[in-house]
């Protein structure tokens, strides 16, 4: 079977390369080519276009930038044509990946999408081009199954891929004390969210002189990007590409809202979620957003498991006050019991090996 696989992000070449593993280990003589990167090359996909070069974010960068994004969407229409697959496999990545669905549906080539846009949370129209355009819908989400049907999609929920990419550890693990004496810091990784988040999380840790307090640097930023907001907090390191070594070792953590979070609870460290953004952004997105909660695990398990903190809530006061309650053995054993639920609710691992049969019983 060939197939033509895009995905335009870190995230979407990561769950990418896991699921040519799995394609690859149900049929050896499956045919992978791809928009990806350095993963899903090492997974056995022949890359044609890298994540790097794709990866515009913002309404002033895209119209900047918007010679290119329409060259590289005609560049990879004439590719598909010119390999002729039998399927293309769509990885996230909506901005694009929808708009090559469209197409594709025309030109009479079978769609299957690999892990949903997140259509439930904003912008619903999209469910009609989904329903149009593709063949087979795989999600990664429990609920989004129900949220699919009341459209007419049928959708297949296969597993959350994060169960396949962290090493998870033992159940008996997950639920014993956490004893070390770090705090793991996640502002996020881009340049914006970190000048926002970092300082504020940076502002609690002179009351925790028994705790060592490390960042999760972002690969694409660098130390200088740090330096300033680090100046005044000499006991706070920085690491680069450990952060889930990072969290391992943390008894607590403060994390930005997005995976992170979710990466968080399944390795089993308790969290506070915290998110500000500017106060246009903010309100244009409480008008546009229309999900109860900001964190994954809390709209997972449909229940406020972990605290979010959000933009007049993410101060220093409150920020510790929280930190000070996942830091108690009471709340930080019932946060690691929910996280182990909540592993079973996103369906247990298997989701790369499962999404692999989907898509090769299309074929």
């Amino acid at each position: 079977m060939k197939l033509y696989l895009i995905a335009g992000e870190a995230s979407g070449d990561l769950h990418g390369s896991n699921l040519v593993k799995a394609l690859l280990a149900r049929d050896p003589a499956t045919e992978c080519r791809a928009w990806g990167g350095d993963k899903m090359q090492a997974a056995g996909a022949t890359i044609v276009k890298h994540y790097r070069d794709l990866a515009f974010m913002g309404f002033v960068e895209v119209v900047k930038n918007l010679r290119t994004i329409l060259g590289n969407l005609a560049f990879c229409k004439q590719d598909i044509l010119d390999y002729q697959p039998d399927a293309l496999v769509l990885i996230d990545y909506p901005g694009f990946n929808l708009r090559i669905a469209k197409w594709a549906h025309k030109q009479g080539i079978r769609v299957i999408y690999y892990i949903s846009p997140q259509i439930w949370a904003w912008h619903r129209a999209r469910v009609y081009d989904i329903k149009r355009d593709v063949d087979k819908m795989l999600v990664i989400l429990p609920f989004e199954p129900d949220f699919y049907k009341k459209y007419g999609v049928n959708a297949t929920f296969v597993g959350h891929p994060l169960l396949d990419a962290i090493q998870l550890e033992a159940e008996a693990d997950l639920l014993g004390p956490k004893t070390g004496n770090t705090i793991a810091l996640l502002p996020g990784s881009r340049k914006q969210e970190v000048t926002r988040i970092l300082p504020v999380m940076l502002s609690i840790t002179p009351f925790y002189p028994e705790y060592q307090f490390v960042i999760a640097g972002a690969s694409a930023l660098n130390a200088e990007f740090y330096a300033p907001m680090l100046a005044a907090y000499p006991n706070v390191s920085l690491q680069f590409d450990q952060t889930y070594a990072m969290l391992r070792a943390a008894k607590a953590a403060l994390v930005k809202s997005g995976t992170s979070t979710l990466e968080t609870a399944l390795i089993g460290t308790p969290q506070v979620v915290c998110y500000t953004g500017s106060p246009v952004s903010y309100a244009i997105a409480r008008r546009l957003v229309d999900v109860k909660y900001i964190s994954l695990v809390n709209l997972i398990m449909d229940q406020p498991l972990v605290q979010e903190l959000i933009q007049d809530q993410f101060n220093t006061q409150q920020v510790k006050a929280a930190l000070d309650q996942i830091l108690t053995q009471e709340v930080a054993t019932d946060m690691r019991v929910a996280y182990a639920a909540l592993r079973v609710v996103l369906g247990g691992g298997g989701a790369s090996w499962r999404a692999a049969g989907e898509v090769l019983e299309l074929g």
